[in-house]
């Protein structure tokens, strides 16, 4: 384990966890603008059409049938969450471990659940389980229900990189509580959100992040959400595989 830098990040993110429960899945932010205020992180694009994977400042559409492509410059997001990653722990891990292993290193090395924490892992993977919402029309249905029926692929022996952060818990309804990756393949071809994988060996990278800028759409169906439902935590942990 090393440390590479002192500085905490800052996690950027438009729109929250609670308004994707309640179907708002069309914001007002281009992938153009999160890229001014971050090389990496996650969220999903307008109209659940895919999710998103934020890597050195390439910006990724991950589909429902398991493809990878380069998103345009100009695409909407209702949600996502980036930063400048600049990883402060680094873990080399020699041995073949599954996710529970993977987050304990992760948790071990930041020490406290009440920070939030970007995650890089890249590596050779004896499996990838993933997951990937499928486009939606409207009228938009609530999140539990246009997830309900997602497909899923398991990868095997593959090579590529997971993303995402650990939040923690007083997150949860603003952002998703816990764990949340997605991946991609080495050749940038294939991916989606992470459900389950079994690292053969990699680099596990940890940036701990200080500070939270949340910005708000202003379009009227953000302004119209219910964003108090007493069932938050239930429903985006089913919608998340948690």
């Amino acid at each position: 384990m090393a440390p590479d830098s002192p500085e905490p990040n800052e996690i950027y993110q438009t729109a929250t966890m609670e308004a994707l429960l309640d179907g708002v899945y069309d914001g007002d932010v281009a992938i153009r603008e999160l890229l001014t205020h971050g090389d990496f992180g996650l969220g999903t694009f307008n109209g659940l059409d895919g999710e998103m994977l934020m890597l050195d400042s390439v910006c990724y559409q991950l589909r429902s049938d398991g493809s990878a492509t380069e998103a345009g410059p100009d695409e909407l997001v209702p949600f996502a969450v980036v930063t400048r990653f600049r990883p402060q722990h680094t873990v080399e891990v020699t041995e073949e471990s599954d996710r529970a292993a993977v987050t304990r290193l992760v948790d071990a090395s930041v020490g406290s659940d009440n920070l939030m924490v970007a995650v890089r892992i890249s590596g050779e993977f004896a499996s990838v389980r993933t997951r990937t919402v499928s486009k939606q029309t409207t009228p938009y249905p609530p999140f539990t229900e246009a997830t309900r029926n997602q497909g899923e692929v398991t990868m095997a022996d593959v090579s590529g990189t997971l993303g995402g952060f650990r939040m923690p818990q007083w997150v949860q309804g603003i952002s998703v509580a816990g764990y949340h990756a997605h991946f991609i393949d080495a050749d940038r071809v294939r991916g989606g959100h992470a459900l389950d994988y079994r690292l053969l060996c990699g680099t596990v990278e940890i940036g701990v992040c200080a500070d939270l800028h949340l910005s708000l759409p202003r379009t009227p169906q953000f302004e119209a959400a219910h964003l108090s439902d007493d069932d938050a935590d239930g429903q985006i942990r089913r919608t998340e595989g948690q």
